[in-house]
């Protein structure tokens, strides 16, 4: 519960009052006025465009449970109680009107769902919007060229409302927004591999990403540590792979894990990394994974581009031999059938060179093909994309497969660049489309210090701490020409999880992610026309964190309250 300050404040309260609402992300454009405005007891909204999507419908009445619950006192010096006196005379809203632009649709034709928008490809994803909240308690209105569309209008306008004893209202009518992203892509990596998140856990992730309007979940689901996705096709996978027999997300998981998600407009894009990262499949399949456990692990674990990143257990799969490949082909096969994105990730990183060069039986494949290494490489990729690609799925990998090896990867594959940000100009000049995760900006495990044993002095690799101003500070299109911007898809934080567990998730995520959220919604200027800065946005981001908290998201905190209430009073 946020804590009441005495009301001996209020007398300063109407010095600091925010001169704009505190929306985040900051729309495209936005214009507010100076009256308080209340929602009435009869409040409803509706949608006359034909039948509602049943996803549209299920957002409408999240939308009327958020207004009712959220009980969102304002960040002023007296809270709630600096409005009272206003609200007594104060118009009352009745009603917001959902509607798809006219002309759109085809006559008879019913709108697609919010899902269905949500998985198209980047390209064709539309989350425009526009809402208008009159002054004088006639009807709002919220128009869009869809379902998402209407459903990110819905989440702005639930960021509009405070209470005050029993009163739900806004401060600023008339509100009149045009919004869209700046970014296709903007997202969350998870790892659930290091340690295992119990799928009420990704519920509740997605939902806040929904809130801060993030629209890829990027499922980093396995890795060498344990095998916890349960495939149709070979389920000793899971059953060996696995921490233990609850620690798997089944199938049915899965399925509703993907529903859920795009429910919320939510795409989610699985990876399962290869041909590194692979131990755990050795638990279930020792033939195929060379330097399986090999020791010491410094030596045989990932780590090639920094020695600083290796972690047991060592283990990677036998790329040269034609059974994995077409083991990997299977698998990737199996796993899509449950997964309606465009977008499936193989990885590719941190392959240590060292666990091949070791292998005996890596090293007689390579010869029986007469191949190098990098040439195994690359048709063990093209093999496993192809088989994605016929799958109408397009490929997506770390950067190394395109800065480190020399493979031939399908037209249309995205690149996630993660080691430096100073590698996106790199990529993009090879012609790739790039999502930005790079490390110095977005990794949010950093600066836990280090987690291997016998490491007094260790620190984690990718120090310092990532604060929300340093992710809010990221430059998209740094060192990219104004020809090469179109390859930029957007941005995406990543937790990787080898200090974090269900119950750190909350505050490792939240609300740093939501200002990269910011970053690739709104793009280099607010509605203001100026560029953003974290002066200016962190009332905001105090406003959304504690609505985070209001709904049961334990985002941790930005300052002591007492900033929170007086914006601008803690800065330097």
């Amino acid at each position: 519960m946020v804590r009441l300050f005495p009301t001996l404040f209020a007398i300063t309260s109407l010095a600091i009052v925010p001169s704009a609402l505190a929306l985040w992300p900051n729309p495209t454009s936005l214009s507010t006025g100076s009256t308080y405005l209340k929602l009435s007891s009869s409040f409803s909204i509706s949608f006359t465009s034909g039948a509602a999507p049943s996803d549209l419908s299920a957002a409408i009445a999240r939308t009327e449970g958020q207004l009712k619950n959220d009980q969102l006192q304002r960040l002023v010096v007296g809270r709630g109680a600096v409005d009272a006196a206003h609200l007594g005379s104060a118009k009352s809203l009745n009603s917001l009107t959902l509607s798809i632009t006219p002309g759109v649709l085809v006559k008879g034709a019913q709108p697609l769902s919010i899902m269905q928008n949500t998985i198209l490809e980047a390209s064709q994803r539309n989350e425009s919007y526009s809402l208008n909240v009159p002054a004088d308690g006639s009807p709002a209105t919220l128009v869009a060229n869809n379902a998402l569309g209407l459903f990110r209008g819905l989440t702005t306008f639930t960021q509009l409302f405070y209470v005050s004893g029993s009163t739900i209202y806004t401060y600023a009518a008339p509100v009149a927004i045009k919004d869209q992203p700046a970014f296709p892509i903007r997202g969350i990596l998870l790892d659930t591999s290091r340690n295992f998140y119990p799928v009420a856990d990704i519920y509740r992730t997605l939902d806040a990403m929904s809130w801060s309007k993030l629209n890829v979940f990027h499922w980093h689901v396995v890795d060498s540590q344990s095998f916890p996705l349960e495939v149709a096709a070979f389920p000793e996978l899971a059953k060996a792979g696995a921490y233990d027999a609850s620690s798997v997300y089944s199938v049915a998981d899965v399925q509703a894990i993907v529903q859920y998600a795009g429910q919320r407009g939510i795409d989610v894009m699985m990876e399962i990394d290869t041909p590194g990262h692979t131990a755990a499949i050795a638990d279930s399949h020792p033939d195929y994974i060379a330097c399986n456990n090999a020791v010491p692990w410094t030596s045989y674990a990932n780590g090639t581009y920094n020695k600083s990143i290796d972690q047991p257990p060592a283990g990677q799969l036998r790329l040269a031999n034609k059974n994995v490949i077409t083991f990997v082909t299977d698998l990737f096969i199996s796993v899509i059938q449950n997964l309606p994105s465009k977008y499936f990730s193989t990885g590719g990183d941190e392959i240590n060179d060292n666990c091949y060069t070791t292998d005996a039986e890596t090293q007689a494949e390579l010869t029986a093909n007469k191949q190098t290494f990098e040439e195994a490489l690359s048709s063990f990729t093209q093999n496993t994309h192809k088989a994605l690609t016929q799958a109408g799925k397009i490929p997506v990998v770390w950067e190394e497969m395109v800065l480190s090896h020399n493979v031939t990867l399908v037209n249309g594959t995205v690149v996630l660049v993660w080691i430096s940000s100073a590698d996106a100009a790199l990529v993009v000049e090879k012609g790739f489309q790039i999502v930005h995760v790079p490390s110095n900006y977005f990794y949010l495990d950093c600066g836990g210090g280090g987690w291997v044993g016998d490491n007094t002095a260790g620190n984690s690799w990718c120090d310092p701490y990532k604060t929300w101003q340093m992710i809010y500070s990221f430059d998209p299109y740094d060192s990219i020409t104004a020809a090469q911007q179109p390859l930029v898809l957007g941005g995406e934080t990543a937790l990787w999880s080898e200090q974090s567990d269900t119950d750190s998730l909350d505050d490792k995520l939240w609300p740093r992610s939501a200002a990269a959220a910011e970053v690739f919604w709104t793009g280099a200027n607010g509605p203001d026309g100026h560029p953003r800065n974290s002066t200016e946005a962190l009332a905001r981001l105090h406003d959304l964190r504690y609505r985070y908290v209001q709904r049961g998201v334990k985002a941790i905190a930005l300052q002591p309250e007492w900033c929170a209430l007086r914006p601008n009073a803690c800065d330097l």
